[in-house]
Order: C-alpha cells, then structure tokens, then sequence
C-alpha cells in the first residue's frame, strides 16, 4: 500500500538509507602459494583452487622472455591477473652509488611489470635512514624528499613509458607519502598518466586517532584515491599494551582493521584492483586469513573473482 505522507516524512527524518549489501564488482583476492612447481599453469590452477584470482610475480628476469610469456599466458587462461611486480629498493638511499643502482632496479622491474601486463610496480618512496631502508629520519617528511620522490618516480617511467601498467609508491606511516593528502599531492606533482596508487591501509593507520577510526580512514582513502588505485595489500593492525603506541601486524582477523569497509569499497572501484594478502609466515597463516577475508565478504554479499 502507499505510503501516507506522515509515514513518509518519518521515514525521511530518519535520515539516508544505509548502502544495499552485495553492491559493485567481485573482488580479486590474491596472495603467494607454497606450491613446488615450475609450470605456470599448475601454479595458476593453484591459485584458483585456494580461491585467488590475482597472483604476484613469479620470479623471472626481464631477459627471460619466453618464460616471462609463458607465466603470462599461463596464469591469463585460468583468470589469474598479475596484482604486481615488487621493486622494494631504497630509491632514496644515502649513498649516491646505492640510490643509482637501485633506481635502475626499480626503473627495470618497471619494465618488467609492462611486459607481463601487471596491475601495477610498487616500491616505497624509500627512506634517508643510512641503516634501515625503510627506515625513520626527519627528513623523510620533508619537501626535500617530496621533490627526490618525484623526481625518481618520473625518471623511472619516462625511461619505460609503460601503457598497460602503473608505477606506485607505497604508503609508509613515517615517510611521504604518509596519508591520502600527502598521496594526492604526489600524484600532482609526478604528474604521469602511468602513475598510480598502491594501498596498504594498515600503513596509513600510523597513530590512536586512525587506529580508532580506521574505518573513516579506509573510506577517506578510496575516496580521494579511487580513480587511481592499482592493488591493494591485505593485513590487519593489533594494539600491543605497552606504555607507549605499539601497533603490530597480525593475521587478518585477528587485529582491528575494518575489513566490511575495506571490501566494501574495493567492491565499489570502478577497476577491480587486486587484493593481495603479505608479510604472513607460514601457508596456514595465509589459510587463515583468506578464510577471514572471505568470511567478511559473505556476510556482507561480496563476491570473489
């Protein structure tokens, strides 16, 4: 029957209603397999069996091209895309010798990840720490560093010109870029078609505040860095008592990251940038966070690729 306008106008001051469950794409959930094999097929079947659809880069050298057609064929027929190439180098290593020879790495891991058709490359700005390559310095959130990142970022892709790929840079929660704001800014300022974003929410969740409104903070980023987001990591975020803030990294599921909003947004993307599960120590870890993973995604009407 229709609505009478009092019940209407309730209904109104109510205020807007809630998402529809189960909206957008399927999600492509990935992460590394314990299989012992060199054919690129059985390795992709692999991924399909435990449930993945996005796989990371097998390794190979940019030189091996039949094997590098091989893993991209392989993996294409079983619906398995390459999520990324990783170039973890220190692009902006203290040592002049250093820093040039690992942005030749990353500028020909670049390559690489143009040549197999991968999502994107992703590296880390890098860090002047001369210990730790991803380590703390004052200076990494300085513009000095904002002005070097920009300038590695463009050489390495004016060198490779990719089409079919997207250099990014990693989020960190002590260097550039440190948050969604910092993110834009350098998207603005490399300003290349074929630079992208990498999200790792957990490495944006750097203080009490986010911590504890992490789920505004997962929506800040897809919001402001939507349109450009190329793949995604997957990890969660536990407090440790101590006497001052300690996050760790823990098993999906066992931290407090908001994983309804995390796949709820990922569903919403307009490209279905992978979601790639890391840094976990054995294959029953990564067995239990999928497991987690895909629990969430049911119970909010998600789907997997």
């Amino acid at each position: 029957m229709p609505l009478s306008r009092r019940k209407m106008l309730a209904c109104l001051a109510a205020g807007p209603l809630s998402p529809l469950r189960g909206s957008g794409r399927p999600v492509r959930l990935g992460g590394p397999v314990f299989l012992k094999s060199e054919d690129p097929r059985e390795l992709a079947r692999e991924h399909r069996r435990l449930g993945y659809s996005a796989a990371y880069w097998p390794q190979s050298e940019l030189a091996d091209t039949a094997k590098i057609r091989a893993i991209r064929d392989g993996f294409a027929a079983e619906n398995v895309v390459i999520a990324e190439v990783g170039a973890w180098k220190n692009m902006l290593d203290p040592d002049a010798a250093a820093r040039k020879a690992n942005l030749a790495y990353v500028t020909e891991r670049l390559a690489l990840a143009e040549a197999v058709g991968a999502r994107c490359c992703v590296d880390i700005a890098g860090s002047y720490n001369p210990k730790y390559w991803y380590g703390m310095n004052p200076k990494n959130l300085s513009k000095e560093f904002l002005d070097a990142t920009v300038q590695n970022c463009r050489q390495a892709i004016d060198a490779v010109k990719p089409t079919h790929t997207r250099f990014t840079i990693e989020m960190m929660p002590w260097s550039l870029p440190d948050g969604p704001d910092a993110y834009v800014t350098l998207i603005k300022a490399v300003d290349r078609r074929s630079f992208g974003v990498h999200l790792d929410v957990c490495n944006v969740v750097n203080s009490p505040v986010r911590f504890y409104n992490n789920k505004a903070v997962i929506q800040e980023c897809f919001r402001k860095l939507g349109q450009w987001i190329a793949s995604c990591h997957a990890k969660d975020l536990a407090w440790v008592p101590e006497f001052n803030v300690h996050f760790a990294e823990v098993i999906p599921g066992r931290g407090e990251i908001d994983y309804a909003t995390y796949l709820g947004e990922l569903a919403r993307l307009p490209v279905d940038a992978p979601l790639m599960l890391e840094h976990l120590k054995s294959a029953a870890e990564y067995d239990e966070g999928r497991a987690y993973i895909q629990r969430v995604a049911a119970q909010n009407g998600i789907g997997f690729a």
